[in-house]
């Protein structure tokens, strides 16, 4: 009997001790700071037992496994411990930093609350370090890997970067979403989407692999010294076999999730010598052919000629200036009109940059222009190259001389100044007229008296006429609102014109305005605006490819201008083309 009261009195002390012991509820991870491509593990420890847990939101996060419960009890020296958790494992939806909140339980008719945590997401890590769920298995067997074409190119040299999706055979992919991007922001960039993916045969680490092409991107440095290419990173569902078999022996495959990413890049890009560099090097590099061009080679006073200053070949043309001609101070120029033909391969670009312009001679003589030069660096011969243009002699044949010491002609400096007489200074003008004399005649009962007393009655169905065309302009709500996005395009035009040098404002400006152009010529919204319908509806209107394929490219300049950094040249090329592009729709419309 004694020994039965003294163990029921030893329970009882410790159940009040225990009992009595302070709750703890804590939240863990199992680390502060991880890659997007890694996994997360989150646990919620308490050390007595509760009711009605409630989980936090885990926003930023996609639950990839949970909640595990585990319970723990143990006696040591007469005390006994408890601890309860309850374990989840998530996947990180894009970079930043992240809280995990708040986390309830009740225990002995308390709510007791977790304390929230940080965490960071990063880029993709290179290999990640958590290979304890379920999802381990479909990531040694999907791979995605990013190949540079050059790692030490130069400066606004280009080269390519190319990813590639690698699937061992046994395993299959259903899906895949990208859910970060490379940001290229060293680099003058624009993608190569792939138009339809194909199926390829390979090897990767010597097993063989099928593989396909998601993206190849062309960059042009804009740095010199080491630059990262960061990694892209994709959520990809996947299925994968298991050890498991059914009952006709055939192996299970178990579904998953599971984030890849590229291994960070890195290139050298060499700056362009300064041993044999021009003066007038304005960064052209690739292989160039350089030419200048007149439309006239005689013509009359007043006459407008073209002088068209032309570069083509394969280059960052993108990102250089022509040189600008010097002509002689009697000859009126007016801004050159940019009319380029760019486009953007596996290469980098290639193509026509041609600034063309208007001259107006004023008097008679002979012009010359002289030579102009245009320097470039060759990246395959590694040296600065040189091309100049002969000179262009161009003859005024008729219009009043220039008696100042600098009119005249010829490239010739031995040549004598041509003296004009005074007396024939002024030969063009006629010095005889033909006047006649005008009678006299009265106003009243005239015609003109007659015309202004019946203009107020002829002004009557005028003013009729005008409040009714005004009424139905009012009524007609569809051709209103086509007016005004017609007139919204014009004053964004306007606007990206006056933003040209600052690329977010300017790009934003040009986007609104081509977006309400659309809207007026095509009478859609801009939730309709996709490429390929907009593609459609151009062409049954009757506009030509060229131009289609032109203003789309546009919209694409604008949608990159938000990733990648444009140069104030790039920025001016593309408002040129957006006025030359509206323009040519407007007449083929």
């Amino acid at each position: 009997m004694r020994l039965t009261l003294y163990i029921f009195l030893t329970l009882a002390l410790s159940v009040t001790t225990v009992t009595a012991q302070d709750v703890s509820f804590n939240a863990k991870v199992n680390k502060k700071k991880l890659g997007i491509n890694e996994r997360l593990r989150v646990d919620f420890e308490m050390n007595q037992d509760g009711d009605n847990f409630k989980p936090p939101t885990f926003e930023g996060f996609t639950i990839a496994g949970g909640p595990n419960q585990s319970v723990s009890r143990s006696w040591v020296s007469g005390k006994s411990t408890f601890s309860k958790t309850f374990s989840y494992f998530l996947t990180p939806k894009k970079r930043g930093k992240f809280t995990i909140n708040q986390a309830e339980i009740t225990i002995n008719g308390e709510v007791y609350k977790s304390p929230p945590v940080t965490v960071e997401i990063t880029a993709a890590v290179d290999k990640p370090k958590d290979g304890n769920n379920a999802a381990y298995i479909a990531s040694e067997k999907i791979h995605l890997v990013a190949e540079v074409s050059r790692t030490s190119p130069y400066l606004n040299q280009a080269f390519t970067v190319v990813y590639k999706l690698y699937v061992s055979p046994e395993t299959s992919v259903s899906n895949w979403r990208e859910i970060d991007s490379p940001k290229f922001a060293d680099f003058w960039s624009q993608n190569i989407d792939e138009k339809q993916f194909k199926i390829y045969e390979g090897d990767y680490n010597g097993e063989p692999y099928r593989y396909v092409i998601l993206r190849r991107t062309v960059l042009y440095p804009q740095k010199t010294g080491k630059l990262n290419i960061e990694p892209l990173s994709l959520n990809v569902s996947v299925a994968v076999p298991t050890n498991r078999r059914d009952i006709f022996g055939r192996r299970l495959t178990e579904s998953a999730n599971i984030t890849v990413a590229a291994k960070n890049r890195t290139v050298n890009v060499k700056p362009l010598p300064l041993d044999g560099k021009p003066d007038d090097f304005t960064g052209a590099v690739g292989d160039f052919e350089f030419s200048v061009s007149t439309d006239k080679k005689s013509l009359d006073a007043s006459e407008a000629f073209q002088l068209s200053v032309e570069a083509k070949g394969n280059g960052n043309l993108k990102l250089f200036n022509l040189p600008k001609p010097n002509l002689p101070s009697k000859l009126e120029v007016y801004e050159p009109e940019n009319a380029d033909k760019v486009r953007t391969n596996l290469s980098g670009m290639s193509g026509t940059k041609k600034s063309t312009y208007t001259v107006v001679p004023t008097y008679k003589g002979k012009y010359p222009i002289p030579p102009i030069s245009f320097s470039y660096f060759n990246p395959v011969t590694e040296r600065y190259e040189r091309q100049t243009s002969n000179e262009i002699v161009v003859e005024v044949m008729n219009g009043p001389l220039d008696t100042t010491p600098t009119a005249t002609t010829s490239s010739n400096p031995n040549t004598k100044q041509q003296v004009i007489a005074a007396d024939k200074q002024f030969a063009y003008i006629k010095s005889t007229a033909n006047l006649e004399p005008i009678l006299k005649k009265q106003f009243f009962k005239s015609t003109t008296f007659w015309s202004l007393v019946g203009l107020p009655f002829l002004m009557i169905p005028i003013a009729l006429f005008v409040r009714r065309k005004r009424q139905s302009s009012a009524n007609d709500i569809q051709g209103n609102r086509i007016r005004k996005a017609d007139k919204l395009a014009r004053k964004f035009l306007s606007e990206a014109k006056k933003s040209l040098g600052s690329q977010a404002p300017f790009y934003i400006a040009m986007e609104r305005a081509l977006h309400n152009y659309l809207k007026a010529k095509l009478n859609i919204q801009t939730s309709d605006m996709s490429k390929d319908r907009i593609s459609r509806l151009l062409k049954e209107r009757s506009v030509d490819d060229p131009t289609t394929i032109e203003f789309i490219s546009l919209l694409e300049n604008c949608e990159f201008a938000r990733y990648t950094p444009a140069s104030s040249v790039a920025m001016q090329q593309d408002y040129d083309k957006a006025v030359r592009v509206i323009s040519t729709i407007d007449k083929q419309l």
